[in-house]
């Protein structure tokens, strides 16, 4: 059986990501979720419901020791188990003007987008070497590429991760493993649900936002053996709004 985890799994992008790697790559797929159970059990009833297999595994990537003591008690449980795609998907938002931003609304940000990536990759990845193979996809944002305004938190986080995935990448390519980065723009999620998408969308060349599954089909192609030359790069898909 062949493994693959995604973070933040239960809602949105994360679950059609989670579906896809099911569906397209047969992926036994483990679904990481911080608090909502629920959701996370909905995820799973449809990658059930299609045929596919797979799992619930709670923890919170912004906390380190709950990750790794998240990762080794599975690992226990499955020796022989190695988890050949890492999807670092989970992700918040603390909007605000830099000015007025609370400490703690910047701590969180990079707490989970950034430190994030490194508590669950740093973890998984002496097996992979050991594997000499692997997938590791990074979902970080338009944000991170174009600076809004706003969003100092959140573009710093997504620009780091961006700047890792670069460097990991040369890492670790001659060990079998590809690292790159989807930069999603306005996409209709949950977090999207606020902003004002009959203004925005007239700054779009495309005229829409785009949907999970245009972002899922990205990552499933990157977590393939199609992808297989494909490394250190940044894929947006943002309509054209940046390019």
């Amino acid at each position: 059986m062949n493994y693959a985890i995604v973070t933040g799994g239960s809602r949105g992008i994360g679950r059609q990501i989670c579906l896809d790697l099911s569906h397209d790559l047969n992926y036994h797929v483990l679904i990481n979720y911080k608090e909502n159970e629920q959701a996370a059990s909905e995820t799973l009833d449809l990658i059930n419901a299609a045929g596919g297999t797979g799992e619930l595994l709670q923890f919170d990537v912004s906390n380190r020791e709950q990750t790794a003591a998240a990762i080794s008690s599975w690992q226990e449980d499955n020796p022989d188990a190695v988890i050949e795609v890492i999807v670092n998907n989970a992700g918040i938002t603390r909007d605000g003007l830099f000015m007025w931003m609370k400490a703690e609304d910047w701590e969180d940000v990079i707490n989970t987008n950034l430190h994030g990536f490194f508590n669950l990759t740093h973890v998984l990845l002496q097996p992979m070497l050991m594997h000499r193979y692997g997938r590791i996809v990074n979902i970080v944002s338009l944000s991170g590429l174009s600076g809004p305004a706003g969003q100092t938190n959140y573009a710093a986080a997504k620009a780091g991760v961006i700047a890792a995935t670069k460097s990991l990448a040369k890492e670790v390519g001659k060990r079998g493993i590809t690292v790159n980065a989807v930069a999603p723009g306005f996409i209709t999620t949950d977090m999207t649900a606020e902003m004002d998408e009959a203004a925005l969308k007239k700054q779009i060349p495309l005229n829409r936002f785009g949907t999970p599954a245009e972002v899922s089909a990205v990552v499933s192609f990157l977590a393939s053996d199609r992808a297989s030359y494909i490394s250190g790069e940044v894929i947006n898909i943002n309509g054209g709004i940046y390019s």
